[in-house]
């Protein structure tokens, strides 16, 4: 039961998250398959950061019941290296890469990101990590590897480089991202969209890309605010649920689930390296979901502005000003407590596990 509640409602949304985005790959290739890469990120980006847009303001008129706490002047630094690291560097080393790369490396590298992603949390953010989170994440990435596999790997060189050097970037950004989980996911997601899809484009028409009609420009930009804006969305609120380790360990389900809707779109066969990754997803997932990370642990002070109800970890006292009802925002302070119970490496519980008491 412990499992449970602590699993919810961050694994739904990591796996929701893994779900849109890999949907929108054979839904991008049905809508734009002679549009240039390039050209092509830059419409999604821009459709979700302009959908996205629309959302955020027309959600200021629902009032304080939806309310989720903006971005701050201490979150630019870190918004800047996101859209920088995820927005840009990421799509600009993946083209480079895609010019000079076979199809089947490039598909096997770009698993490279859950790894990176993982990596990064675990060995520089120091999320906790046990056994168990090895032999899922390991099983999640392999069923990856195995879907991405088209006879074997050839062409490796710079353009190899290139692109795993865009799945690094792209673990920093789902690192750095976690840094403004606890702001407004849908701002975060909006300004991001529109920044990358702006560089994007300005790229893609500057090196001799044309704009497709109007008809596939609208169905980019659907299949962007899906894919890349309300994902996106749903990806911030799984970290802040569950950390950018395990966060990313779902996310990397997204090249299975894409690969299951081409089969129905297109009429693809079911294949036996289709089945096998089917079985060490799911028992990575499984792996995952068995977590149960108990112990007592010590809260340091801690002021910060996030969406919340009044639990455990939010015993205080309102102002004239703050709302009320719940769930709420507004800036508060934790007073230091020590206590024990299942948790994840969330919002409330990014602490070391060496000196744990």
């Amino acid at each position: 039961m412990f499992r449970a509640m602590t699993a919810w409602p961050g694994v739904p949304l990591a796996i929701g998250s893994a779900a849109l985005f890999g949907a929108s790959t054979p839904f991008a290739k049905l809508l734009l398959g002679g549009v240039s890469p390039w050209l092509l990120a830059g419409l999604l980006y821009m459709g979700s950061g302009l959908a996205l847009g629309v959302v955020w303001f027309g959600r200021r008129w629902l009032g304080p019941s939806v309310a989720e706490a903006p971005l701050r002047g201490a979150d630019l630094p870190w918004l800047a290296l996101v859209i920088l690291s995820g927005g840009v560097i990421g799509p600009v080393l993946l083209m480079v890469g895609l010019t000079t790369t076979a199809a089947s490396t490039s598909a096997l590298l770009l698993n490279l990101e859950g790894l990176a992603t993982m990596a990064i949390a675990w060995l520089i953010f120091k999320e906790n990590v046990d056994r168990r989170l090895l032999l899922g994440a390991a099983a999640i990435l392999a069923g990856a590897v195995v879907l991405s596999w088209r006879g074997g790997p050839t062409g490796f060189g710079l353009g190899s480089l290139a692109i795993a050097g865009a799945c690094l970037a792209w673990g920093v950004d789902n690192n750095l991202t976690r840094k403004l989980s606890a702001a407004d996911p849908v701002q975060s997601a909006m300004v991001k969209g529109l920044a990358a899809g702006a560089v994007n484009l300005t790229l893609a028409l500057a090196t001799g890309a044309h704009l497709p009609p109007l008809g596939p420009m609208v169905g980019a930009g659907a299949v962007g605010f899906l894919g890349y804006g309300v994902s996106l969305v749903m990806f911030v609120l799984a970290l802040r649920h569950l950390g950018a380790a395990r966060t990313g360990a779902y996310f990397s389900m997204a090249p299975f689930i894409g690969a299951g809707l081409a089969i129905a779109m297109f009429g693809e066969p079911a294949t036996g390296r289709l089945l096998a990754a089917s079985a060490l997803m799911l028992a990575g997932v499984a792996l995952h979901l068995m977590e149960g990370h108990e112990h007592r642990h010590a809260h340091e002070p801690l002021e910060h502005e996030h969406r919340h109800l009044h639990d455990a970890h939010h015993q205080h006292e309102h102002g004239p000003r703050d709302d009320d009802g719940e769930p709420h925002t507004h800036v508060h302070r934790h007073r230091p407590l020590a206590h024990a119970h299942p948790h994840y490496p969330d919002l409330h519980h990014r602490h070391g596990h060496r000196h744990a008491q």
